[in-house]
Order: structure tokens, then sequence, then C-alpha cells
């Protein structure tokens, strides 16, 4: 160790309040890019092992695979496990009493899909042979038919189709039945007869949606049962998930004339592997806020070492007086942030897994409460966050010890010891309007003067203040539109079960729906009257741009479909008060009136999934409803009592279908100039969906039950870690922020204290010095706010391109959020400078006049 470095460490021992505050800085921000960095791979493997519970574990499914080509998946150097499949397809349940399912769905697997997908045995065993067969335990209770172990069934087995719509040849499982005048209209084509014996039963797998018409039924298939003729899925698990995935199953599929393949992107993107839009926007993303994390730790840092070089400019400047180079005063620097990494960076990785831990803890009873994750969030730490971590510490220590660095290696013995390198004393300099003190007295043209008299300090300080401004609305602006985009991408369902009933009379009754609202579990329900068959006329003009409505125009005007929904009296009377109009507008039926939920979602040819208004509606408005039998001709006009794109409970957007909501004497008014029929929907939240399901079932084995629990299940859960993620983020950011803000104000106030005793030296009063630091404080908050909001927007632009490339949505500017930062500047910068001045006020007039360093 040279004798630079050993003066070095002498320093930092000897100014240990300095040093500790940097190596707090440090500290603080190697914890947040650790936090950051564990919290996301967490949830990654959270989210990986998530997937896997629920759905299985596979990353590529090449479809129809002959005996040839499934050899081939098999001998790839990529495949790790190998699972074959085939959907034997559907059989009528014999003796079902649920009209809504009446078929047995037959898949079968190898021992190493049952191994893979969420099976779980609750009586027996696993089927071991191709006549063998498992049932699910639902069909007991829910079709009242027993099946013992043991027992034969024979099957005609075959797939369903639907002779009302022969066109439609994809119904698979996740189609619901087909149902015409109240019957099912389906019947089974391809049939061919199979025997299996009962060997077990399953818990209803999770990928059995409630509104599937077939009961589970498994049985099993091996590659080695695969003859020539025959075909059958093939789904593979990789040894190693990377960008690589999409363009090997291609070429494995091309040449091996595989007809065609997926992949499980479901599963993909928790490994990081994204195509198209998606892909993109996570990539974006992700520099946005590495970006932002390394911005603010700079920040921090940076000024740390800055207020360091500035207090040790006359030692520096004494070591060039004995022939210290320049690249020793530099190396000082650098040595001093080498010294501070080594301490700061394990602590800041030990705080930070140890928050992180912490976090965990809470978090996972509140997702079990909330969501019945069945999986545990837990710390996973890698080698290679770990080595991203240290990574980018030691290159923003480097970045903040740097131009203090070249700043110490410029400082000469005279300017040194004459302490000129800060303070700048010219007229020119330190000029000030004189419309200042006229308008807010000699303090505030005092407190003007001292900010720019030492510009270095003051513009440390407003850098810190405009980079918390801008890491606040920036991590506020990404909330928002990770909250909107993932609502845009589900369907925005806000119920958990639809009830809807088949037939000639497809209205519920009021016994019914009684009986219904009054079941164990049901916490809230909507019952809407609803009313299909009727379209309008939209001008082109107001069809929004890059969409294509799915029908030709006539005359320049496209169709859209409308549905006009009548909620209850009381329902209806609290939606327009939701939406700001008033309810007894919507009751006359002589003078039809509604409210228009202008929205729609659509995806386009780059399957971005959009979000628009459908019509450009205006209140006040006359609206043409026409009907599917006269297509020209209108038969009804309403009014637009309010235009809105808040759904009431039961309705969700969709694509090229506008809402209506009326009022029941309106609807029945609009209805008797219609040739079609209504019917009802009740559209429930439960505290038990699936039991709910069940007990409705039960009741009624007319009614169809949909049951979307699952799917909103899945999405919240989604909602609910992403917003873990986000808002764990923008603690940290306020921790940072904070502790910047504080420790620039407070240092640089401290370092003014022979400036302070002058002015009280000379006759200023308290009063006075408090309106100056008041002024001061002022002059900070309007100059960051001058320049933080405007990098703020170009932040949020930037977070808004990027979140475009997978979703389309109006640009939100977040004026609460701007409001609260205007806010929380001048009120921040106040309470530090205050609390900074009250230590200056209480020194000794004597011992600060004689203070060296500025």
């Amino acid at each position: 160790m040279n004798i630079i470095h050993k003066l070095t460490l002498r320093h930092l021992m000897k100014n240990k309040k300095q040093t500790l505050v940097t190596v707090i800085g440090v500290v603080i921000s190697v914890a947040m890019v650790t936090a950051v960095i564990t919290l996301g791979s967490s949830f990654l493997v959270l989210m990986q092992k998530q997937t896997i519970q629920d759905y299985g574990e596979w990353h590529v499914l090449y479809k129809n695979v002959n005996k040839d080509q499934l050899e081939a998946i098999k001998q790839d150097a990529a495949t790790k496990q190998l699972i074959t499949s085939k959907e034997r397809g559907f059989a009528l349940l014999p003796g079902s009493q649920n009209i809504n399912k009446p078929y047995l769905f037959i898949k079968a697997f190898n021992t190493q899909g049952f191994n893979n997908f969420p099976i779980a045995l609750s009586e027996g065993r696993l089927p071991q042979q191709a006549n063998e067969i498992v049932l699910s335990e639902a069909i007991a209770p829910n079709a009242k038919v027993i099946y013992r172990i043991g027992d034969r069934l024979t099957l005609d087995v075959g797939q369903r189709s639907n002779p009302a719509d022969p066109g439609n040849t994809d119904l698979n499982q996740n189609e619901p039945l087909r149902f015409l005048n109240g019957k099912s209209s389906e019947t089974l084509i391809h049939t061919t007869t199979e025997t299996y014996t009962v060997v077990g039963f399953i818990k209803r797998p999770s990928w059995e949606q409630t509104w599937a018409p077939g009961y589970t039924a498994l049985t099993y298939v091996d590659e080695n049962m695969v003859d020539t003729n025959e075909t059958v899925d093939v789904s593979v698990v990789l040894k190693k998930v990377d960008g690589t995935v999409f363009a090997h199953a291609n070429d494995l599929s091309t040449k091996n004339n595989i007809s065609s393949f997926k992949t499980n992107e479901s599963l993909l993107r928790y490994y990081g592997v994204m195509g198209g839009g998606l892909g993109k926007t996570y990539s974006s993303l992700f520099v946005i806020v590495v970006l932002v994390i390394v911005i603010g730790s700079v920040s921090l840092i940076y000024n740390a070492f800055a207020i360091s070089v500035s207090e040790r400019s006359r030692y520096l400047g004494m070591l060039s007086s004995v022939g210290a180079t320049r690249r020793q005063k530099r190396n000082s620097v650098f040595f001093e942030g080498a010294v501070i990494g080594v301490i700061g960076i394990p602590l800041g990785v030990i705080c930070g897994m140890i928050g992180i831990g912490i976090t965990f803890r809470f978090i996972n009873s509140m997702l079990e409460d909330a969501i019945s994750v069945t999986e545990k969030l837990t710390l996973v730490v890698t080698p290679s966050s770990l080595a991203m971590t240290c990574l980018i510490s030691i290159v923003t220590i480097f970045i903040s010890t740097y131009l203090p660095a070249q700043k110490a290696s410029k400082i000469s013995a005279i300017d040194a010891i004459r302490q000129t390198m800060d303070i700048k004393l010219t007229g020119k300099t330190v000029k000030t309007s004189k419309l200042v003190q006229r308008l807010f007295g000699i303090e505030a043209e005092f407190g003007l003067k001292n900010l720019k008299r030492n510009k270095r300090r003051y513009h440390a300080t407003v850098f810190s203040l405009v980079i918390s401004i801008v890491l606040f609305l920036s991590v506020s602006f990404f909330t928002s539109n990770l909250q909107k985009s993932l609502g845009v991408s589900q369907k925005g369902y806000n119920y958990d079960i639809g009830v809807y009933k088949n037939g000639e009379v497809a209205t519920l009754d009021e016994h019914l729906v009684k009986s219904i609202v009054s079941l164990e579990g049901v916490t809230e329900y909507s019952l809407i009257k609803q009313w299909f068959g009727v379209f309008t006329w939209v001008a082109e003009k107001s069809v929004p741009e890059g969409a294509k409505p799915p029908r030709a125009p006539d005359q320049g005007r496209y169709k859209y479909d409308i549905r006009v929904n009548a909620l209850s009296e009381d329902k209806l009377k609290a939606y327009a008060q939701k939406v700001g109009t008033d309810y007894a507008k919507l009751t006359n039926p002589a003078h039809p009136t509604a409210i228009l939920l202008d929205v729609m979602k659509y995806k386009d040819e780059k399957n971005k999934i959009i979000e628009t208004k459908a019509i450009q509606g205006r209140v006040g408005e006359m609206l043409d409803l026409v009907s599917t039998d006269s297509n020209k001709e209108s038969v009804s006009k309403v009014e637009l009592a309010a235009v809105t794109e808040q759904f009431p409970m039961g309705l969700v957007p969709s694509s090229f279908e506008v809402h209506l909501v009326v009022s029941e004497p309106v609807f029945d008014q609009l209805m008797k100039k219609s040739k079609n029929k209504p019917f009802s929907s009740l559209y429930l939240n439960s505290r038990d969906p699936l039991k709910t399901q069940q007990d409705i079932e039960e009741m009624n084995q007319e009614l169809e039950v949909s049951n979307i629990f699952q799917v909103r299940q899945h999405s919240e859960q989604i909602i609910l870690l992403l917003s873990v993620f986000v808002y764990g983020f923008v603690a940290l950011i306020t921790a940072l922020s904070m502790a910047n803000i504080l420790n620039t104000i407070t240092t640089s106030i401290a370092l003014r204290k022979r400036e302070f005793a002058m002015l009280r030296s000379v006759g200023m009063t308290p009063k006075s010095f408090n309106k100056m630091i008041n002024y001061e404080s002022i002059f900070y908050g309007i100059k960051a706010l001058t320049y933080g909001l405007p990098v703020s927007a170009v932040i949020m632009v930037l977070i808004y391109r990027a979140f475009s490339y997978s979703f389309s949505y109006g640009f939100m500017v977040p004026w609460t959020s701007i409001l609260y930062v205007i806010a929380a500047v001048f009120v921040i910068v106040s309470l530090s400078m205050y609390y900074a001045s009250i230590k200056v006020k209480k020194a000794n007039i004597i011992d600060a006049l004689k203070q060296e360093n500025l």
C-alpha cells in the first residue's frame, strides 16, 4: 500500500461521519439493486412453479406425430423428457343427469405425462395399459352416475359435431355445449367402440374448465405402442430453455415434416423467453428500469463523493504542493471508492436479501389468503443474479467517482489553499433581478445569491431533486400502465359465475333468481335482461383508426352490433350515479334514453391487443337501432344520456359490439318493436365459486352455468404478484430519493456554517434567517420541477411506447401523481433545510467563523 492510499484511509477514519454517510448511500443503492434483481428472479421462479403446478411442465408440443417423427424428436439432442398424449375424443356418459355436461372427455398419456401434468389421484392407481381408465371423481356428485374400481365401460368414442353450425369443426373440451331450443344440438361423429376397465379416480384437473362439456377420463398410451398408421401429440421438456426454443422447434418440424407445433408461452415467458411484441415490451421495460436504478444510485453516491472531494480540497492541495501528481490525486478518489465499495457492496447485498426475505414472509400469507396460491414465494439467489448485482454496483460506484476523481486531479495547491474552487464571487455570477427583492424582500435576494455563488452544490441539490421527481413519476406511471395493460390483456370479467337459460323461454323467473342469490356463499349479484338482434350504422370517420370491422362497409358506413342491457331499478340507480347521470332521465319509455359503454377491444394484424373507443358517441346524440331482420330501416331511436368506459357487473367489452344500458320500462318499450325475444342472465360473485356452481346445477339442470373464477384467479394472481414487484421497487426508490435529498441538503447547509455565522454577526435576525432558508427551499423546488417534469414526461413516453409493442390504449397523464410530486418536493426540501438549519443556528458564531472548509 503506497503513501497516497495510507493517507486516504487516514482521511476516511478521521472523517467518520462523512464516510458513514457515503457507505450508507452505497448500501442503500446496492440493497435496491439486489432487491430488484432478487425479487425479479424469485418472482419468475414462483411463476414457473405455479404454472407447472396448474398446467403441467412442457416447453414444445408437436402435433400429430407419426412413429418415425416421434423417434426423431426422441433422439434430438435438446430433448430432456418426452411426453406422448392423444385426445381420444368424447363419449356419451350413460345416465348423466347434467344436461350441460353429457360427455366423457378421454385423453391418453404415457407415464411421463402422468408425472408432468397436474393429475391428482384420489383413489386406486393410474392406467398402465391402453384398456385401463381413471375417471374424474366429480362424476358422482355432479352427473349422479356411480362407478367403482373394476367396472368395465364400453363407449362409442368420437368427435363433437353441431349440425346447426357445420362450419365449426373445432368443438374441443374448451368449447361449451351447443344448444338449440333448450336441448343439445350436438352429435358424435367418426365414433369407434372402446372398452375400458376403471382402475382409479382423479380429482378434477385444473385444465378442465367449468363450462367444459365432458368429464375428464384418462387412459394410457406409450411411444412403443404407436404403430405406423397412428399419430400422437408429443410434448417435450428441453434440457436448456433459452431464446433458441422457437427456431429449434421450427427447424425440427421442417426437417421431419411435422405438421405443426406450439410452444408453452405461459411457461416460457417466466424463463425470460418471449417472442413478438411481448418480448420487446419486457426487454424495453427491463432496460428502462435498470437505467432508472443506475441513475438514481449514481446520483446518491456521486453527491457523497463530490462533497467528500469538496471537503478534502485543501488536503489534496497540500498533496499537490509536496509533489503529488494528477494521477496520484485521481487514484486517491478511486481508492476511496474501492474501499467504500468493499464495505458497502457486501452489506448492501446482505441487507437487500434480508429485506426481500422478510417481505416474502408477509407476502406468502397474503397470497394464500387472497388467491389460494399453492406455491411459496421463496428467496432465489443464483450466481448470475449475484454477478449482475455486483457488476451493476461496481459500475455505479465507478461512474459516481469518475467526475469527482477528475476534479480532484485538477486541484492546484494555490486554489486549494485559497478555497476558490467552488465559490464564485463575480458580480455577473451572483446578479439577481431587482424584482426579487421588491416582491419578496432582502431575504429572498440573499437566498438566491447564496444559490448562485455556489453553483456546484446548488446544481448537485437540484440534480438530486430532479432525479427524485423522475424516479417517482416514472415508477408511478409504470405501475399504472402495468395494471392497465393487464386489464387490457384480460377480458375484463367482473364476476365469478354467469347463469343462463337456453330454450324458447330464455328468461330466468323471479322465484329461481331468488333461490340462486340466497345460496350460501353468494356475496353479490346482478340480473340483466338482454336484447340481441340489432345493430347500428357507424360513419367511417367514427371507426377507430387501424380498426377493420368484420363486415364490409355500405355507403361509407359500418355495422356495429348492439347489445341492449336492462338493469334492475336499484342497480341502475347506483350505476347512473357512478357514471354521473340522472336516473330519472332513463325511465321515460316515450323518450328512450340509454347509457353508452363506448369501449371495445380487438386484436390487430400483429396480434396486438387494442382498447379504444367504439363509435365516438356523444351525450345527447340520437342512436339508430336497426333490426337484423330489416337490415336497413331503424326500428328505434335512443338518446345517449351518458357515455362512459365503466362497465356494470356482468358486462365486458368485446370486438365491434356496443353495449347500451337502459331501464326496464325503456327495455320493454324497445322490445315491442322487435321480433326477437329477450333473454336474461344472472351474474354472481361468490366466496366459493366452485361450490356455488355445483349447488346451482343440482338445483336446476336446465341452466347453463359459466364459472370463470379460475380464469380471473390466474389473472389476479399475475396482477398481485407484479404489483408486489412494482410497489417493492417504489418503496426502495422512495428510500433512495429521500436519502439522496436529505444527504445533499443537510451536508450543503452544514458546509455553509461559516457563511451563516457571518450573516448573523452583521445583524440578521432569526426571523430573517428562517425567511431566507424558506426562499431557498422554494427556489430549489421551482428549479427542480422546471427540469424534472419535462424529463419525466420523456421517460413516461418511452415507457408508454414499450407497452405499445403489445398493447394499445390512450396515453394517460398521471395528474394525481404530478400534484403529489409538486407538493412532496416543497415539503421534503423545506423539512430537510429546516432540520439542517436547526443545527446551524445552534452553532457558536465565533467557532463557525473559524471553520475553514466550505
